[in-house]
């Protein structure tokens, strides 16, 4: 046997391994791609817009503010929407019983948890799911053991699998209407009785853990975010920037709004008021409106001569994307694979940006991205945002000087400078 016949197995396990992490990382961008529809319905249901500081129509404002807070519920909401698209993401040819078994499971495995409140802090004791205060007559919701979108990604991982398992599995001639399809949710509901089981034993050690990592990172201040920054577009080089961004942005950290109920991670409790939030999301603003189009711009200006019309439209499209809805990774992979060098610089500005944003006290978030559409829609519950635009600025110069200096000093071949034979059509789908 030679050498390279003896590594494949390895080789072809790590090629499953990296593959399977990317189509996750992919599935999670269906979820996440619901989160503006959540963003705005939210917004439109806080006081300075229908409601009593606004126009003071706070029916309407009632109405909106439930319809957000349904989908961005930490407990049940967000949870299943990750859920149902990991589900959908991860299973080969699924379709709408994939869907379907993982609401079972995750409803099953929801209701399991809620069986078993946690013990109420002295001095209230549980008393019909709430934490009563005899001396003072107060009384609060019940805590529940939480994996939040953790669990639903779980579940939707499980679900996943049991569905490519058995959709088409033949039972027994007088078992025969629950063949395939139908018989997914059942077994799809004993895997989330049997998950909820063990999250109440096993999460809290587990939560702590995760908990206390992200508390570290908070307690960093300014270097905790860089540090996000950081990681967060250097996973983006291989897919998985998602799998980070999950826990953080909608899983650490809680706040508990007026009503009494408590919102968990960074984008939830930013949209619910909470005036702490922001810490992991404020400096993507300056690099997606601004540094990233001025990327664009000193890769067009470093184009070739006779390419530049060519790829001055390009670069003005994905850096309109980029500045109007914070989608950059069509800028980010024009350049990432064929200049790492540049990455590498923009992992670390970007770092730089969240440091400095969160370091002169700008707290600021978004629904979906850091765009200019979140920037106005989340304007007014922002701290400092106007800071973001002068910030924003200089590292727009900082990018251009960089990218443009380093593109032209290392005959890097970014768009327009490859050579003639490996000139691909960019108008070509």
């Amino acid at each position: 046997m030679s050498a390279a016949d003896a590594k494949a197995p390895e080789t072809q396990w790590w090629h499953a391994f990296y593959g399977g992490l990317q189509k996750m990382g992919r599935s999670l961008q269906l979820p996440v791609a619901v989160l503006p529809a959540a963003g705005l319905l939210n917004r439109l249901g806080q006081p300075d817009v229908f409601g009593a500081e606004g126009l003071g129509w706070d029916d309407v404002a009632k109405v909106f503010a439930a319809a957000g807070g349904a989908l961005l519920d930490s407990s049940l909401g967000l949870p299943m929407l990750f859920c149902i698209g990991v589900a959908i993401g991860m299973a080969k040819k699924a379709d709408g019983s994939t869907a379907l078994a993982a609401v079972v499971g995750f409803l099953v495995f929801y209701q399991v948890l809620h069986a078993f409140p946690q013990d109420c802090k002295p001095p209230t004791v549980l008393v019909g799911g709430q934490c009563v205060d005899f001396t003072s007559r107060k009384a609060a919701a019940a805590t529940y053991q939480n994996p939040g979108v953790l669990g639903g990604i779980l579940i939707g991982l499980i679900s996943a699998r049991l569905w490519v398992r058995y959709h088409r599995k033949k039972l027994v001639d007088w078992l025969g209407f629950f063949n395939g399809r139908r018989l997914v949710p059942m077994i799809t509901a004993l895997a989330g009785l049997a998950l909820a089981c063990l999250a109440v034993w096993v999460w809290p050690p587990i939560g702590r853990a995760l908990n206390d990592f992200s508390q570290d990172l908070a307690d960093l201040g300014a270097a905790g975010a860089g540090i996000f920054g950081v990681a967060n577009r250097a996973l983006l080089l291989i897919g998985m920037h998602q799998l980070i961004n999950t826990f953080v942005w909608f899983q650490f950290g809680e706040f508990t709004k007026p009503d009494g109920s408590v919102v968990h991670g960074d984008i939830p409790r930013f949209l619910a008021g909470d005036p702490t939030a922001g810490q992991f999301t404020s400096g993507f603003f300056p690099i997606m409106m601004f540094a990233l189009p001025a990327a664009a711009l000193a890769i067009a200006h470093s184009a070739k001569l006779h390419r530049r019309k060519e790829i001055y439209g390009l670069m003005l499209s994905v850096g309109l994307t980029s500045f109007v809805t914070g989608v950059t990774e069509p800028i980010e992979y024009s350049f990432a694979y064929v200049a790492p060098a540049l990455f590498a610089v923009h992992a670390l500005l970007t770092g730089a940006s969240m440091a400095v944003t969160w370091g002169l006290g700008v707290h600021d978030g978004f629904s979906f991205s850091a765009g200019l559409i979140d920037y106005g829609l989340n304007y007014s519950l922002a701290t400092k945002p106007w800071m973001i635009i002068p910030i924003g600025l200089g590292f727009a110069l900082v990018y251009y000087v960089l990218f443009r200096f380093i593109i032209v000093k290392f005959n890097l071949k970014t768009p327009g400078r490859e050579e003639e034979g490996q000139v691909e059509d960019v108008t070509k789908a």
